[in-house]
């Protein structure tokens, strides 16, 4: 891509699995709420610890975990340094059991600033019935996502944004009164038959709502009658329920023709509660 020299914002984001697996769960009951265990891990060029915490004491005791920075964060303080910690219980013996809902912390690493807030991963009483403590033991899958070289000056280019092309919506819509494809409605206005389909007709008028699919006896009807109405005019009527467009009045018309059509819409307009 071509540029006049703006930096440019590249993310290089590096992921790291790992299964952190204790054995004897239950020795971690004598641990107090500042305990942790911890995992240690290399990944995009820092060390980093993983502390899971068996008794911490918010919600009235639950287990917890944090992602902490080992190594110095970078000396560019234009350059951040983002991670991301995700954890979940899984229960690799017992592969018929889901793991739990993943949950996850972020966290901008700075000279001031190494460690993450916590993930609150279950509430301790949760955890005998949960079915991820087996024979003493758990395992939790952590995720660290590292961003580096995040540049924290970078500008976004100035970029022409291409605009979207005109709706040409009216005109599907307008080919599919004319083809009458999927019609399920059939109009009798003056003599003359006008096929239809109840969903655009009831999407655009409640009072057609109110017919197809209320509790009026049109609902199931396939044929309605329309009186006391001029069928060029239940024509145009359909036109712009279709397209929101009538051409009969875009000034081809004569004058006079153009009003009484006019009349005859805007009465339409007003018994189908429709706006125009």
């Amino acid at each position: 891509m071509d540029h006049d020299g703006t930096n440019l914002a590249v993310n290089e984001a590096v992921r790291s699995v790992q299964l952190l697996k204790i054995d004897g769960y239950s020795a971690t009951a004598t641990m107090s709420e500042l305990d942790f265990i911890k995992s240690r891990r290399n990944l995009a060029g820092h060390e980093w610890e993983v502390l899971f915490y068996p008794q911490f004491s918010r919600y009235g005791g639950c287990i917890a975990l944090k992602l902490v920075l080992v190594s110095e964060p970078p000396r560019d303080k234009d350059k951040l340094l983002r991670a991301s910690l995700r954890c979940r219980l899984v229960c690799p013996s017992q592969p018929h059991l889901h793991a739990s809902i993943e949950k996850s912390v972020s966290h901008v690493f700075t000279s001031d600033s190494r460690c993450s807030s916590e993930v609150i991963l279950i509430p301790k009483y949760e955890l005998p019935s949960s079915g991820y403590l087996v024979n003493d033991s758990l395992t939790v899958e952590c995720t660290v996502t590292v961003l580096r070289d995040l540049d924290a000056t970078a500008k976004v280019l100035s970029l022409p944004v291409p605009l979207p092309p005109p709706s040409d919506l009216h005109q599907h819509f307008d080919e599919l009164l004319q083809s009458k494809n999927g019609a399920d409605v059939t109009f009798r206005v003056s003599g003359k038959s006008f096929a239809a389909h109840k969903a655009i007709l009831a999407a655009r008028s409640p009072v057609f709502m109110a017919q197809f699919f209320g509790g009026m006896k049109e609902r199931s009807s396939a044929h309605v009658e329309i009186r006391d109405m001029d069928s060029a005019a239940f024509s145009s009527m359909l036109h712009f329920i279709y397209t929101d467009m009538v051409p009969e009045l875009d000034g081809a018309q004569e004058p006079e023709a153009a009003a009484i059509m006019a009349q005859h819409l805007l009465v339409w307009a007003e018994q189908a509660e429709a706006d125009m």
